[in-house]
């Protein structure tokens, strides 16, 4: 199972971060679990100073940006 992270405050970007993110995962057909960190600590502790972000099995695949659904995928995979 994937453990997939979309760190952020809860902006726009964040949310769309966490729709397409969750899209992605949905069309690769693959078991996830995808969880909202919104504490200012929890993100800075993965070295994170923009958001939103990605984090893919503890590994920050993506900052400051909210990729396409395709870029999600071959992230997530």
């Amino acid at each position: 199972m994937k453990k997939i992270e979309i760190l952020g405050t809860g902006c726009p970007k964040c949310k769309k971060m966490a729709e397409c993110a969750e899209e992605a995962a949905r069309e690769l057909g693959i078991e996830y679990d995808l969880q909202k960190v919104t504490d200012i600590a929890e993100i800075t502790r993965h070295g994170v100073m923009m958001t939103p972000a990605l984090v893919v099995d503890g590994k920050v695949k993506v900052v400051g940006k909210v990729p396409s659904i395709e870029e999600l995928k071959q992230l997530i995979a």
